[in-house]
Formats: structure tokens, sequence, C-alpha cells
């Protein structure tokens, strides 16, 4: 293999402010989503101080990262309030929905000041959310479409833009013909159906290109890769893939490399995890669509200080993309 070529990262415009309609979701028993054990539990309020607390989907790296803009944000707000401000971290072991309704249950009986949250389900959490909200906490989601009803900030990038830059980069990258797949992470989660949504409203534009597979990988790399080869194998004249989230363009590049598929099946990724971007450096994956979860951490925190204080809500936070690209980006699959 050629050495790694450099990384080029190009931010993309950003969008602003979003706008969402409000209608009502069908409700669900608290009764169910009380149930459960085995969840992380929160830390003691600090004296005179403010706790926020970040639920993600699932233990995950791209997440760490979001807990790292969190922990940035916390130390920007203790050094402009003089408050010490703890923030609590609390993932859920593994992609349940019933369990992240169990962290989010136990959160709010902490009592913290603010809860960011980046729901798997959003209609099973609504009446958690709206319980929150009923005892003064601040709420906002994050890596999410905004809850519809709630009336909270979203802090997170144009889901659907996102997906459709992917799919536009394939298109041009196959010469607009050949069979393709897409990669859905956990098909509860609303920005990951949005992206899926959003791949096929490209492909279905493009009469010579056929979506053949949309197998899902529930966030999690390893089954990724297994879903990937699976689908390679049963479609050998396969040509491209895209993402999601974040740990299926890694699932993808690692079957592409061994089922030696490199330069015959192109990879438009998503994110820029460490891993995806040496496989981009290496060629496995052709490029990627990031978004920013350290932006989203650290915005997310800010917004439940804000709310605290008594600003005027808001309704979206866009964080922005990033294409991510190396030297040997341009290069094309072999006809």
């Amino acid at each position: 293999m050629s050495p790694a070529a450099p990384l080029h990262r190009q931010p993309q415009p950003r969008l602003g402010l979003q706008h969402f309609g409000l209608k009502r979701l069908a409700q669900l028993g608290l009764g169910l989503l009380l149930a459960g054990a085995g969840a992380a539990t929160a830390r003691p309020q600090p004296s005179g101080g403010l706790r926020f607390v970040i639920i993600p989907k699932v233990t995950h790296p791209w997440f760490d990262a979001v807990h790292k803009g969190g922990m940035d944000a916390g130390r920007m707000i203790q050094q402009q309030s003089g408050q010490p401000v703890q923030i609590d971290y609390l993932p859920p072991a593994v992609v349940d929905p019933a369990l992240q309704a169990t962290v989010l249950n136990r959160a709010i009986a902490s009592r913290p000041d603010g809860i960011s949250i980046d729901p798997l389900d959003t209609r099973l959490l609504l009446p958690l959310l709206q319980e929150a909200q009923r005892r003064g906490i601040a709420v906002n989601v994050f890596d999410s479409e905004q809850p519809e009803s709630l009336g909270i900030a979203s802090v997170g990038t144009d889901f659907c833009n996102q997906a459709k830059m992917a799919s536009r980069r394939l298109v041009a990258l196959l010469g607009g013909k050949g069979e393709v797949a897409i990669m859905q992470g956990v098909p509860s989660a609303s920005n990951h159906a949005t992206r899926v949504r959003c791949h096929q409203e490209v492909f279905r534009q493009y009469p010579g290109i056929k979506v053949v597979a949309t197998p899902s990988d529930l966030d999690d790399i390893n089954r990724a890769e297994r879903e990937a080869v699976a689908v390679m194998k049963a479609h050998p004249g396969l040509r491209g893939w895209v993402s999601s989230d974040a740990s299926g363009p890694i699932g993808i590049g690692r079957a592409i490399r061994s089922q030696q598929a490199s330069g015959r099946v192109v990879a438009v990724g998503l994110d820029d995890l460490p891993e995806l971007q040496q496989q981009i450096r290496s060629g496995l994956v052709e490029s990627s669509v990031a978004s920013r979860p350290i932006a989203q951490g650290y915005w997310a925190m800010l917004q439940l200080w804000q709310q605290r204080l008594g600003a005027p809500p808001i309704e979206r936070i866009d964080t922005g993309i990033s294409l991510l690209e190396s030297d040997k980006g341009n290069q094309r699959p072999a006809r």
C-alpha cells in the first residue's frame, strides 16, 4: 500500500437557524419508560454550582468527542459564572430505547440544571422530556431533529443536506450508473432516518443508480462490517456505499479491505472518527461528510446554561458540515 495521503477538511456553508412546524405526537405511558435496570447514575449536585447531563445514544467514540466539547463548555461556564460546573456523561451500554429511557428517568430524578440527549426514539422519550420541563429542568437535544411539540432547541447539523452531499458525490464518482447500498444506523433515530430518506431522494433522481440493499448497523462498527460483507457477497456487482451514522463507513471500509474490493467498490463516508480518517488516507474510503461532535457538545451545554439564565428560546443551532478528503480523493473506481 502506498503512503497515506494527507487529509483535507473543507468547511461547508452553514444554513443558519432551521424552523420546524409543531404538531402533537402520540404519547406513551410513563410506566413502560420507567421500567428497566442497569442504567448509569448521575453524581450529586455540586454545592452552590451547576450540573448538566449529557445522554448519548450509546457508548461510542463519536459521543466521546461530544463529551469533550461539553467539558470544554463546562470550564468556560465556570470561568464566566464563578460557579462550579459539573458535566455528567451517561452513555447507555447498548442501543436500546428502553435503557436510554431509564437513564433519562434517573437523570431527571437527580434534578440537574439541564439535560442534553441524543434520542434513540423521540416519541418513546416524549413523556419523560415533558416531565423534565415540568420540573424546571432545562432540556435540549443534540445530533437529532427537534422533537415536535416540545419547543426545545436542537444542536446539530442539517442531516438531510449532509446525506445529499454524500450521495451526490457518490453518483458523480460512479458516473451516474451502478448498484449502490445505504448503511442505516438505528432506524428509530430521527437523524439516521432523515439521512436514509435523503440518500434515497438523491438516488431516485438518477435512473442509472439502483439501491440494492439498506442494512442496519445499530451504530455498531463490528455489525456494520458484517452487514457490509454480507451485502457485497450477495451483490457482487455493487459499486458504491453511503452511510447514515458514524459506525457505518468504518465497518464498510473494513469490509472493502477484507473483500479486496478497493478500487472496485467506492464508499463515501460520514463523520470523521480517527479510523475513518486513516481509511480515507489509505484509499479504502473515498471521502466523508463530517458533522462536528465537539462543537455539538459545546453548544448543547452553552444553550442549557443560557436557558437557566432566561435567554429567549432558539429552535436550532447548526454546527455545520466539513468535507474530508485526501490527495487521493479524486480517484475514480475502475469502470
